[in-house]
């Protein structure tokens, strides 16, 4: 633990200490406790106090995960943002953009400003969030700046990005709404919740699927649906430390999709990659703490035909689904044709 108080990042406060130390101060929690949650999150979220948590530590000890990891390398950099282009691996960490094949070999890095927060691809053009701004780079072997899309605010904080064919749409954490854009820039509208977005730190996650934008409530342990006209569409989660539960302060901090219609939602305190139907019914943990690698920041993470890509600090894992272990899981005894369950 002292090792990971001496070089925790500005960027790791925010998303993991930050968030928490919030979090102390909406429940009253003070002194002491706000220490424990800085330095040991999970004795706050997943103690042994209580027979719900001793049930819950008991579930989580015996967690077996579907998915083993097979393959895996390091970044120079901790990486800020993770996406997919062109069947290749691409990770944002400050000053730089690097570009990976599957096997791990680098193939192109692009500089860029330090303060970027997270990433789309869409159409042939990588889409670069910063707390106030997006950068639009087109190519894949020869990628050049497009554009610049300005924020509407000077007070903007910029958390999250996706990009469809309805729009640009990002989160907005100082504002607490979702800002859509038209494709060529243009301001379109603001999205507010009607549950009202409470966002403690940078947890405020957003993807689409199927004409539809999904994006974390993270204080009120939500995912949400809208339309691409921003009209709410419902939303699911509850606040708890079992299966299917978020907890903690804010949670979940990111969202992913699967070509099967499925949504993936990271975790922090004790991190976990669960699965869900579009519909909010839950499938099944993926990965849990101990597979992912330890800590408590969320780790991100993309599917890539039938593999998990997942970065967490500087490393990259390739997981994939392991049959040998299926009989054990929820995840194996799923019936929804998932193209992510190829034996590995």
């Amino acid at each position: 633990m002292e090792q990971e108080k001496k070089t925790m990042t500005r960027r790791r406060f925010l998303q993991v200490g930050g968030s928490l130390a919030l979090g102390a101060v909406f429940m009253g929690i003070m002194g002491r406790s706000v220490w424990k949650m800085l330095t040991n999150p999970a004795d706050i979220f997943y103690d042994a106090k209580g027979t719900k948590r001793t049930k819950d530590a008991l579930e989580r000890a015996q967690f077996v995960s579907p998915y083993r990891r097979t393959f895996g390398f390091m970044t120079p950099d901790e990486i800020v943002a993770l996406e997919l282009m062109n069947n290749q691996i691409v990770v944002a960490t400050p000053n730089y953009i690097y570009i990976y094949g599957i096997d791990g070999d680098l193939k192109e890095n692009i500089s860029v400003r330090s303060d970027v927060r997270d990433m789309a691809v869409y159409d042939g053009r990588l889409y670069l969030l910063f707390p106030s701004r997006i950068e639009v780079y087109s190519g894949f072997s020869d990628i050049h700046e497009e554009t610049i899309i300005e924020a509407c605010s000077d007070d903007a904080d910029y958390c999250s990005i996706t990009v469809f064919e309805g729009g640009i749409f990002v989160t907005d954490a100082s504002a607490k709404n979702i800002c859509q854009y038209h494709l060529d820039g243009s301001l379109a509208r603001f999205i507010k919740s009607p549950n009202g977005f409470v966002v403690p730190s940078y947890s405020f996650g957003i993807t689409n699927m199927d004409g539809r934008v999904f994006c974390s409530n993270p204080g009120r342990h939500l995912v949400e649906q809208y339309t691409a006209e921003g009209e709410y569409v419902g939303s699911f989660g509850k606040s708890g430390a079992g299966a299917g539960e978020f907890s903690g302060c804010c949670n979940p901090v990111q969202i992913t999709t699967t070509a099967a219609g499925e949504l993936l939602t990271s975790e922090k305190g004790l991190p976990r990659i669960s699965c869900y139907g579009a519909d909010g019914t839950f499938r099944s943990i993926l990965l849990d703490d101990k597979a992912l690698g330890g800590g408590h920041a969320a780790y991100d993470v993309c599917v890539m035909d039938d593999k998990l890509i997942v970065t967490g600090g500087k490393k990259v894992s390739v997981f994939q689904y392991d049959d040998r272990r299926s009989a054990q899981t929820l995840c194996g005894a799923c019936t929804v044709d998932c193209p992510i369950k190829v034996k590995a």
